[in-house]
């Protein structure tokens, strides 16, 4: 999720950040959480877990499902993790952040070759998560990024589109204004966006609101431009790094997100 419009920036995000009204990444509706410090309030239980032939929020097809070659497995991504990346899958950008607390990680994007072994053809890139770090159970306004794998389909921004081989919506909307968590600027963090498949309609445009898990799961996370702090739920690259990812993510190659702290994916 973006620091901005993802999860109930207007009414409880005032110390941090001003928001424009229209905007939905990284804001859902507004609640009232504790404090950034304080631990979220998440109140009912719900496994989360992507289904082992899909990312959630992305349909299953029967390429997705037929069985993987054993041949190399993504750097850092267990045999679970791993099991959880589509059949097609032939592309696959991979976020690692060293704890389930810390908001600074690592993004690689790698590509499998004709032998489907995965080689490295961006990156690494610094980047941030939410506030508070990582979980398996998101809920909207928690400050963490959701851990896992989802697809991604349809990117968006303010500015032109840079070449993106993804469909691309370009929108005034995407606008980021006010400042983040440590005071930081937030203008510009919109300007190129690639919307993450978690409780989302795919192939939509990145600012609909469609939530087929409900709005009170969050929604709206994106990978954007990176805006020098912790996000409320997205990933931010920095925006060459945004850029050169937009021009390499292919929709042929059914290109997924792995995210998360490092010991999760690993498993």
């Amino acid at each position: 999720m973006p620091l901005t419009p993802h999860n109930g920036a207007a009414r409880w995000l005032v110390p941090f950040l001003c928001l424009a009204p229209l905007l939905v990444g990284c804001t859902e509706e507004p609640r009232t959480p504790a404090s950034p410090s304080a631990p979220p309030s998440a109140s009912a239980a719900f496994s989360g877990a992507p289904p082992t032939a899909g990312p959630p929020g992305r349909h299953v097809t029967r390429e997705d499902a037929r069985p993987r070659a054993a041949a190399g497995r993504l750097p850092g991504v267990g045999p679970d993790t791993g099991s959880r990346i589509p059949g097609g899958t032939r592309q696959a950008l991979v976020v690692i952040g060293e704890t389930p607390e810390t908001s600074v990680a690592t993004a690689v994007l790698y590509e499998q070759d004709g032998t489907r072994r995965w080689r490295r053809t961006a990156g690494p890139w610094p980047a941030h998560n939410a506030l508070r770090g990582w979980t398996h159970d998101h809920w909207e306004g928690d400050l963490r990024t959701p851990i896992g794998v989802f697809g991604l389909g349809n990117a968006g921004g303010r500015l032109p589109d840079p070449g993106a081989l993804l469909p691309y919506d370009q929108n005034e909307e995407f606008t980021a204004l006010g400042t983040g968590f440590l005071g930081e600027p937030l203008e510009g963090s919109f300007d190129h966006v690639v919307a993450i498949d978690y409780n989302r309609i795919p192939g939509t445009t990145p600012l609909d609101r469609g939530r087929p898990l409900g709005t009170e799961r969050g929604g709206g996370v994106w990978i954007h431009v990176d805006h020098a702090g912790p996000t409320q739920g997205c990933i931010s690259l920095p925006r060459d790094g945004m850029r050169e990812l937009l021009r390499a993510l292919d929709p042929d190659k059914q290109p997924v997100i792995v995210m998360g702290p490092a010991a999760e994916l690993a498993t």
